[in-house]
């Protein structure tokens, strides 16, 4: 297991084009990073968004608590865990630190993300049970 409780990690690097002119890493980057690593917990599980004919989701909320600035060439742990699953959405709560170092004091930031489980239409539909399993067995309870 993961530091905190988490069984799920992806380790990026800050790009040159993803800083500001403070030489910190630009807010709005922070999302894209919790998306790749929303990604590539899917893809640990077995699911593609590649063709996501399958099963599909789409962000409703996110609440992002920055802590202190990530900057170039620093490498992130991105941590990423399912916390909650209902019929037809799914909460997921994020911790991005610097790689090794997962204390809470030390986190760049702290997210937490509301899916929703959708048609090829983009209306909510009720999360497949295959999807539901693989999270628990990732995640080793039933949620």
């Amino acid at each position: 297991m993961h530091a905190d409780g988490f069984r799920f990690t992806h380790t990026l690097r800050v790009r040159y084009a993803e800083i500001d002119g403070q030489k910190i890493v630009y807010n709005a980057h922070y999302l894209t990073y919790l998306d790749l690593a929303f990604t590539e917990y899917c893809r640990a599980i077995g699911i593609a968004f590649v063709d996501a004919t399958a099963f599909d989701t789409a962000l409703v909320k996110a609440t992002l608590e920055y802590q202190r600035p990530a900057r170039l060439d620093d490498l992130l742990d991105i941590h990423v865990g399912i916390t909650r699953l209902g019929n037809t959405s799914f909460t997921g709560r994020f911790v991005i630190s610097p790689q090794g170092r997962p204390a809470p004091e030390e986190a760049h930031m702290l997210a937490e993300i509301v899916y929703v489980s959708v048609s090829l239409e983009g209306r909510p539909v009720p999360i497949p049970a295959w999807v539901r399993e693989r999270i628990a067995a990732l995640e080793g309870t039933q949620l």
